[in-house]
């Protein structure tokens, strides 16, 4: 992404000056060449997952995994969940190979303490509890809050696996970035049904296979709903960017300020409580959480966390193989795009197609129609893509146990659920 320094942002600017500086940001297209992941993680004891972590212990934590030598990105969201990025890879299997090798150090060094990481889309045990206080979340948690809940739930609670993908050709076709920026959003809920695995909140079900989802759908609009799919996408973005409102206000010393119904577009127009530069225009992108989040690449933001070590990789593969090799995508958006006449003209993830997805899962008939079409896609296609026999298996395996059967790892979650206090994976 371009450094805020180079980034000029005054009340002079004009609204097609403004558009196309977020344009030039946020998409920037060119052959599909790398790929990455973002894997977020529940972090708890071993045998007592309903024990909350004290500030003491994830503090040592979160020392230690900062001390190891990792090629991904090691961050700690606001209650306490781990997340590893990883560099854009020049193929899957470099992308896989690096996170497992960090992934297993960052377990090592958590085994030490006795912790460990669970991949849950949501935590199933304990209620949303912030540890971080630095002014960012503390501004964020003001802001969401005024819409309810499902805010907090989000910043502490949620945990999943972004797939991020290279934003794809300036010319049309199925490695084009216009049909990529749809598929991205027609195949989003298929990804939402597939891969639902939070059944479950602060020790109760929800009612949905993927609260996760839920809970996004349910922050404030201004941060989480797409643009519709009817403009080109650079100038629905744009535009959505711009008219969003501004969470917060940075200052150097004290609380961030948190303003109420303050766009962006207003702010530059008005200059107040201070004239916006170039790094609050990235910041501001940096606060908005659609289900498809452009960022020079798109990110995939709809996937809940998987369970076991390896979890993460099936999703990761699976996206790879129908956004970067032609045949599966053009198999994928023939397949998924008879879904928008059901999402209507209400923006993701607000509309009745990802409603549908996050609480009913591949037990929704046409979603279960369309991943079995998908994943066996991916999976002829992830040969031409370089994936290891191991990877190849995982698939299929998946394919087989959930896919073909209708069914989700929050469904195997239910079915496990005792009623008498015990833990959801025991």
């Amino acid at each position: 992404m371009t450094e805020g320094k180079c980034v000029q942002v005054g009340t002079d600017i004009t609204d097609a000056d403004l558009e196309a500086l977020v344009r030039g940001i946020c998409f920037k297209t060119g052959p599909p060449r790398t790929i990455g992941v973002e894997v977020e993680w529940l972090l708890h004891e071993p045998h007592r997952p309903r024990v909350p972590i004290t500030p003491a212990r994830f503090a040592a934590a979160h020392a230690a995994v900062r001390a190891l030598t990792l090629s991904s990105a090691l961050t700690v969201e606001p209650g306490g969940q781990l997340e590893l990025s990883s560099l854009p890879a020049a193929s899957l299997m470099e992308c896989i190979t690096a996170v497992s090798a960090d992934l297993a150090l960052v377990r090592t060094a958590l085994n030490a303490l006795d912790l460990t990481l669970t991949g849950l889309g949501t935590d199933p045990w304990r209620p949303p509890t912030r540890l971080l206080h630095d002014p960012r979340y503390e501004a964020m948690e003001v802001y969401l809050d005024r819409a309810g809940p499902a805010g907090r739930g989000m910043m502490c609670s949620s945990a999943s696996v972004q797939v991020c993908v290279d934003a794809g050709y300036e010319e049309p076709g199925p490695l084009g970035h216009g049909r990529r920026w749809r598929l991205a959003h027609l195949l989003g809920p298929v990804l939402v049904a597939a891969f639902a695995n939070s059944p479950f909140i602060a020790g109760r079900p929800s009612g949905w296979r993927s609260t996760r989802q839920a809970l996004w759908a349910g922050i404030e609009p201004g941060r989480s709903a797409a643009p519709g799919l009817d403009l080109d996408p650079r100038t629905a973005w744009a535009r959505r960017v711009l008219d969003a409102p501004v969470m917060c206000v940075r200052a150097d010393a004290g609380p961030w300020l948190v303003p109420e119904d303050l766009s962006f577009r207003a702010w530059v127009r008005g200059g107040v409580p201070r004239p916006p530069t170039g790094a609050d225009l990235e910041y501001h992108l940096s606060t908005l959480f659609p289900p498809v989040r452009p960022r020079g690449h798109l990110e995939l933001r709809m996937i809940d966390a998987q369970q076991g070590d390896d979890g993460w990789i099936v999703p990761l593969a699976v996206t790879a193989a129908l956004f970067d090799d032609a045949e599966a995508a053009e198999t994928a958006y023939r397949t998924v795009k008879p879904l928008a006449e059901r999402a209507g003209s209400r923006p993701a993830p607000r509309n009745a197609l990802w409603t549908s997805a996050a609480r009913h899962a591949l037990a929704d008939r046409e979603l279960h129609d369309a991943a079995v079409v998908c994943f066996a896609a991916a999976l002829d296609a992830l040969p031409r893509l370089g994936a290891t026999p191991a990877v190849l298996d995982a698939v299929g395996a998946y394919t087989e146990r959930y896919v073909v059967r209708g069914r989700c790892p929050a469904d195997e979650l239910i079915d496990r659920f005792a009623p008498q206090g015990k833990d959801v994976l025991s």
